[in-house]
């Protein structure tokens, strides 16, 4: 019989939703998509995401991947969301709400959770990242299978580069603003890599955020020593690892 959970992800330009088979990893239906609504808030966002079609024609535990530092179900950052997620009880919001079971983590680590058990990241052991670039730039750290949750390494603070951090450097949103090609922003994302690799000493890296639908455009000019993976869900790893903690 199939399970199938409601995986969440809330980003910085975007929420987005799926029904998943939680045993295999699919995601079955349709993605729902709406803008991420302005003002951000906490309220606010709870009630886009619980408008979008995927959430409202299932029932059960509802995972949310959220752009946050998340303990016990309160928000404790907020990155390229309002700043009201500081401390709020969003879990508790989104339950009350919904009246529906909430599991609320980070979106990277959702991500990750998602490549880990069913995608590139599957039988490889030792210190693994999975990093989503988009907006910012999300981390997940796994040492042989195992998350470390809430890492903010999206923020390691270059050697020579002043005044910014990793993903204001390096991320997505980044390449959009300054229109870099694909050689120009992958020179930025060594650097970063290079930075990770020198501090952890990684075995593998998975890439994933919308600059994976693309891998095979920059692969070629990656210039760094560790292994370097697209992620198999691409842009809904969030979703699919989402659903999954769930069921775990």
């Amino acid at each position: 019989m199939t399970r199938l959970r409601l995986g969440i992800d809330v980003g910085g330009s975007s929420i987005k939703a799926a029904l998943v088979d939680v045993d295999t990893g699919a995601i079955v239906g349709q993605v729902s998509r709406a803008d991420l609504p302005q003002p951000s808030t906490p309220a606010i966002v709870i009630e886009a995401l619980l408008a979008l079609p995927a959430t409202t024609i299932s029932s059960g535990p509802i995972g949310c991947a959220v752009p946050c530092v998340v303990r016990d179900g309160v928000t404790l950052t907020a990155a390229n969301v309002d700043q009201s997620w500081v401390g709020a009880k969003a879990r508790q919001l989104l339950g009350a709400r919904s009246g529906r079971p909430c599991v609320l983590l980070n979106d990277a680590d959702a991500a990750g959770i998602a490549e880990v058990r069913f995608g590139a990241a599957r039988n490889l052991g030792g210190v693994l990242f999975v990093l989503t670039f988009g907006s910012g730039i999300g981390t997940a750290l796994f040492v042989d299978g195992q998350l470390v949750p809430n890492t903010e390494l999206g923020h390691l603070v270059l050697p020579g580069v002043d005044a910014t951090d990793g993903e204001d450097y390096a991320s997505a949103r980044t390449r959009s603003q300054l229109g870099l090609d694909w050689p120009q922003w992958t020179a930025r994302v060594n650097r970063y890599l290079g930075e990770l690799h020198r501090l952890f000493w990684p075995d593998a890296v998975i890439i994933g955020g919308a600059v994976s639908e693309h891998f095979e455009h920059w692969e070629r000019f990656l210039d760094v020593p560790v292994r370097v993976l697209p992620a198999r869900f691409r842009g809904h790893a969030g979703i699919v690892g989402a659903a999954l903690a769930t069921a775990i």
